[in-house]
Formats: structure tokens, sequence, C-alpha cells
């Protein structure tokens, strides 16, 4: 599936974007000198990329569909998707203002920092292989072919849209900078 492969290839580059935020908050966590700007680039690509554009792409397109075919949200793994996303939001909420206290100097912050961060990695990581294991092999069962173009036109538009123009490849350009400074 076409929209299936997608949503899979989104994964990959948001593990990506983990293992740096891993090794980016594990040196704030010491205390050691990162430049601003990479810790915002992460934060950006988190609420931007994963929430706005990948989340969207499920929560609008993915899940209503899944739905229509006959899978439960509440009590089954639709609801546990959406509990999840919120999780992260919540999660993206606290490390923003974590990384604000921390350019205000509160040295405190530097933990706070690394606490969440793995917070939030452990709770993707996690998320992603069931979605994988489970709610993408369901959309495999349940999705017609033609219903799965229409889902790849629809994510395809919601990414121009939410996202804008030249986004997705300054995101790559982003993660492969941070990937040199972070995982050389």
């Amino acid at each position: 599936m076409k929209a299936i492969d997608e949503l899979k290839g989104e994964h990959r580059g948001i593990e990506r974007m983990l293992d740096i935020l891993k090794v980016l908050s594990e040196r704030i966590g010491r205390g050691a000198n990162v430049p601003p700007g990479d810790l915002d680039g992460v934060l950006e690509f988190l609420k931007v990329f994963v929430d706005r554009c990948h989340h969207g792409k499920e929560e609008d397109y993915l899940f209503p569909a899944l739905e229509a075919a006959g899978v439960t949200r509440e009590g089954g793994p639709i609801g546990v998707m959406l509990a999840e996303h919120e999780q992260g939001r919540t999660l993206v909420a606290k490390l923003e203002e974590a990384a604000a206290r921390l350019r205000a100097r509160d040295f405190e912050a530097h933990s706070r920092v690394k606490e969440i961060a793995n917070q939030y990695g452990e709770l993707l990581r996690n998320h992603i292989r069931k979605e994988e294991d489970v709610l993408f092999r369901m959309a495999q069962s349940h999705v017609a072919p033609l219903q799965d173009n229409d889902l790849y036109q629809a994510f395809e538009l919601l990414e121009r849209e939410r996202i804008g123009p030249g986004r997705h490849a300054a995101f790559h350009d982003l993660m492969e900078r941070l990937e040199k400074e972070y995982l050389g």
C-alpha cells in the first residue's frame, strides 16, 4: 500500500530524529554546550513534521478510513494511537518549556530536557512499533487499492497544506546536518 509505505518511510525519519534527540539531550543533561538552534530545530521537526504532518495524515485520513471499514476507535488500536498522539503533544510542550528555561540560564533545566526527551523517545518508539505491527497490518487488510490511492493523494495534499513547499526537504537537510554533528 502506497499510503502505508509513506507512513512507514516517515517513521524511519522520525526514528533518525529521535536518535539525534537522544544524543543532543544527553549532552544537554551533562551541561555540555549545545547550540540552541539545534534543539529548536528538533522541536520544530517534532511539532511540524511529526505532529502536524505525520499524525495529521493518520488522524484526518487513515484512522477514519479504518473506522469506516469497521475498526473500532474506543477500546481498540485507533483509540490507543490517538491517546499516544496526545501524550506526545504534552511531552513536546513540556520539552519546549524546558528548552525556554534552558535559554533563560535555568541550570536545572538541563536534566529536565534530558528526562522529557527520553520519555518522548520511548513513547514514540513504542508507538511506531504498535502502528507498524498492529494498525498498519489492519489497514493493509481493510483498505481497498482504490482507497489506498485516495489516501496517498490526501496525504500529499495535507503535507503541502500543513508544512508548505520545500519544508520536507528542509527537514531532511536539518536531519542530515544534525546527524553529522550528533551521530557522526
